[in-house]
């Protein structure tokens, strides 16, 4: 089969198209071949030789994709060869098939075309998880999305307004705070530009929000906790803005808020597996509906990965940049 394998870690030029032996499949396994994946920001940290795949995993990029079944490990059922799916991977997107443990593998969403589909599966998990499943979202609630135009944020923007939340949103151009608006955000902050503190404390009339989803980490760690309402929850899935702050533990206290830290790509396979049918459960109704819709802002041949990893570099980017096979 054809994979795209870095030579060596560094930039995007180390990105090849080559030939590599097929999957093996394994008990509980799926072989999907594939018909897109998808690039998210964990992709160019493995490419830079900063991610290592969990042990076990295939060593090839890639963490969510769409196809059809080719086949069935032992043990596997509720799949059949043929069927279009998309799939929730620890590794091994950017290749023309990959094996995937049957729980992570869901059916693709009616009325969504299977290219499309691979831009679901890893914004689906990561949003609902960490945003009803661990900060526990109510209706009512506000919630704050850092880069609402990206591939997370535009997901979890739709999702936190279907679910009935006040949602505010963070992104840097005019562009993209029309794509947050028109998603669903009830307040767009362009962070260059304004403090997204004082703007979530005007649009509470003071009280600060109830959840916050964030993709920077270090940078914004202090603003995010001056910016949580009482009892508010902070989790934490991107490290963009660096790994290391310091915290008023005593504003933390004072709020009695709580700072929460997450991946999804390093958990077992029986977590992923609940989460998976969750969103099955839960998020693909909205999808069907068209209440969800996935955003992709460009979409590349597979060969031409490091041109899709450069873009995706550059920031100009909104929604996912997808591979198809």
């Amino acid at each position: 089969m054809k994979a795209i394998v870095p030579r060596a870690p560094g930039g995007p030029e180390v990105l090849e198209y080559v030939d590599v032996p097929d999957p093996e499949l394994g008990e509980g396994e799926v072989l999907v071949e594939v018909a897109a994946t998808a690039i998210n920001r964990a992709d160019l940290l493995q490419r830079q030789g900063h991610y290592p795949p969990p042990p076990g995993a295939s060593a090839i990029i890639g963490l969510e994709c769409s196809g059809t079944v080719a086949a069935l490990g032992p043990g596997v059922e509720g799949l059949e060869a043929g069927q279009e799916v998309c799939a929730l991977l620890a590794g091994g997107g950017y290749a023309t098939r990959v094996a995937v443990p049957a729980g992570q593998v869901m059916p693709a969403p009616e009325g969504v075309d299977l290219v499309t589909a691979a831009a679901l599966p890893e914004v689906a998990a990561t949003v609902w998880s960490n945003l009803m499943m661990i900060a526990g979202l109510r209706s009512g609630d506000t919630l704050l999305v850092h880069g609402g135009a990206g591939g997370i944020g535009t997901f979890a923007i739709q999702l936190g307004a279907a679910l009935g939340a006040r949602v505010l949103a963070t992104a840097g151009s005019a562009e993209k705070l029309e794509t947050c608006t028109r998603l669903g955000a009830h307040v767009a902050i362009n962070y260059r530009e304004e403090d997204f503190v004082e703007v979530a404390r005007g649009a509470t009339g003071g009280a600060g929000v109830d959840v916050i989803l964030d993709n920077m980490g270090g940078s914004y760690l202090s603003r995010n906790v001056a910016a949580l309402a009482s009892e508010g929850r902070l989790v934490v899935i991107g490290l963009q803005g660096g790994t290391t702050a310091e915290i008023d533990l005593n504003a933390l206290m004072r709020k009695r808020a709580a700072v929460i830290g997450t991946t999804l790509r390093s958990r077992p396979v029986a977590e992923k597996t609940t989460i998976c049918a969750a969103v099955v459960e839960h998020v693909w109704p909205l999808v069907t509906e068209g209440t969800i819709r996935p955003v992709v802002g460009s979409t590349f041949p597979l060969a031409e990965a490091a041109e899709a990893h450069r873009l995706v570099e550059s920031g100009r980017s909104s929604g996912k940049v997808l591979l198809v096979v």
